[in-house]
């Protein structure tokens, strides 16, 4: 099973991540981090399939993808 690490306090939301997963299970939160954003997250870690589409979309290198 793969898992999936975000650096919350240094995602910007921009949606990149949740946009590229083929499984659909990478959404915003409602909540607000330390720069004022809304970070991402996998709702559904065990529908991971390990891709590494989301890291590799993100901009910001905040996403760590490990098998």
């Amino acid at each position: 099973m793969a898992k999936v690490t975000f650096e919350r306090d240094l995602c910007k939301g921009c949606g990149l991540c949740a946009d590229s997963c083929p499984k659909k299970i990478i959404k915003l939160t409602g909540e607000i981090n330390a720069k004022g954003y809304h970070p991402a997250c996998v709702t559904d870690p065990e529908q991971c399939i390990g891709c590494a589409f989301c890291a590799t979309m993100c901009p910001d290198c905040v996403i760590t993808v490990e098998k």
